[in-house]
C-alpha cells in the first residue's frame, strides 16, 4: 500500500503509428487508439483494479490534446468537470474521482525541435548528410532546436519533487491498516502524457540519468507503475508487476 504513480501514455495517433516524433504538434488519437484506451480504462480502473479512483490524490495531464483525450476515455468521471473543453464524447458510466486535475508543462512531450514530425531513420540520414558522426541517441544527444537531456531532466525533477512533497511524504507515516481502510488517503498519483517524456520520468524517478538508462519502453495507451521500496520516500522504485487488490469482507478475514 505504498503510494504509487501511475504513468499513462496517450493512445495511438497517426504519427505514433508511423514512428514520427510528435512533440508540440497537436494531432488526434486514431479510432483504434480511442478504442484501446477505453478498453484499458475498463480493465485497469475500478474499485478492485490497479487504479482505484477513490485512492487518487492528484492527477497531472499534459497540455496536449492527445493526452487530454486519453484521460477523457479512461474509466473516470470528475464531478467538478475538466479543466479543458472536452475533445469528444466521454464514457457515461465512469467511476467518480474527486482528485484535482492539473495541466502542467512539466510533463509535456520532449521538444524535438528540428526533428519534429520525422522518424528516427530520417533523423539518422539527415545527421549523416550534415557530417555528424555516430548514431543519434535522444537520451544522450537531445534535439537541435529543441530540448537537451539536461533540460528535460530539470523539469521532470521539479515535477517529481512536487509529487513527493505534496502527495507521497504526507502519507508515508500512516499505518498500513489506515491506508487500507475504505476511503483512506493512499497518495496515489495519475499522470497522462507521452512516450519519451514518461520514459524519461521513470528514469529520473529511479535516480538514473537519461544517459545511463536503462531504456524503458511504454506502448501507446500503456500504463506503468512507480513506487518505493520498504515504504521509504528515499527508496524510489519501478514496480514491474503487481496484483489487483480486492477488498475482502471482514467475516472472511476472520475466517467466519
Amino acid at each position: 500500500m505504498t503510494p504509487r504513480v501511475f504513468i499513462v501514455r496517450h493512445g495511438e495517433t497517426e504519427w505514433s503509428l508511423s514512428g514520427k516524433h510528435t512533440g508540440s504538434t497537436d494531432i488526434p488519437l486514431t479510432a483504434n487508439g480511442e478504442k484501446r484506451v477505453r478498453a484499458t480504462g475498463k480493465a485497469l480502473v475500478g474499485d478492485d483494479r490497479l487504479i482505484v479512483p477513490s485512492k487518487l490524490a492528484h492527477i497531472y495531464v499534459s497540455p496536449r490534446k492527445r493526452a487530454q483525450r486519453t484521460f477523457e476515455l479512461l474509466n473516470l468521471q470528475h464531478p467538478g468537470g475538466l479543466p479543458w473543453a472536452p475533445h469528444g464524447d466521454r464514457p457515461t458510466d465512469g467511476l467518480a474521482c474527486g482528485a484535482h486535475i492539473q495541466i502542467t508543462e512539466d510533463i509535456r512531450e520532449w521538444d524535438y525541435g528540428d526533428y519534429e514530425g520525422i522518424t528516427s531513420p530520417e533523423i539518422r540520414r539527415i545527421r549523416a548528410e550534415q557530417g555528424i558522426e555516430g548514431t543519434w541517441d535522444i537520451w544522450r544527444d537531445g534535439c537541435p532546436g529543441g530540448e537537451s537531456p539536461e533540460q528535460v531532466s530539470e523539469r521532470l525533477d521539479r515535477l517529481i519533487k512536487d509529487i513527493r512533497d505534496k502527495w507521497h511524504s504526507p502519507v508515508m507515516g500512516q499505518t498500513e491498516s489506515k491506508l487500507q481502510q475504505p476511503g483512506g488517503d493512499s497518495g496515489d498519483v495519475l499522470i497522462v502524457a507521452h512516450g519519451h517524456i514518461l520514459r524519461a520520468f521513470a528514469m529520473r524517478w529511479a535516480g538514473k540519468t537519461l544517459q545511463d538508462g536503462p531504456a524503458f519502453l511504454l506502448e501507446a495507451g500503456g500504463v506503468g507503475t512507480l513506487s518505493y521500496e520498504h515504504h521509504s520516500i528515499d527508496e524510489p522504485a519501478i514496480l514491474l508487476g503487481g496484483a489487483f487488490v480486492v477488498d475482502i469482507a471482514e467475516k472472511e478475514r476472520s475466517g467466519r
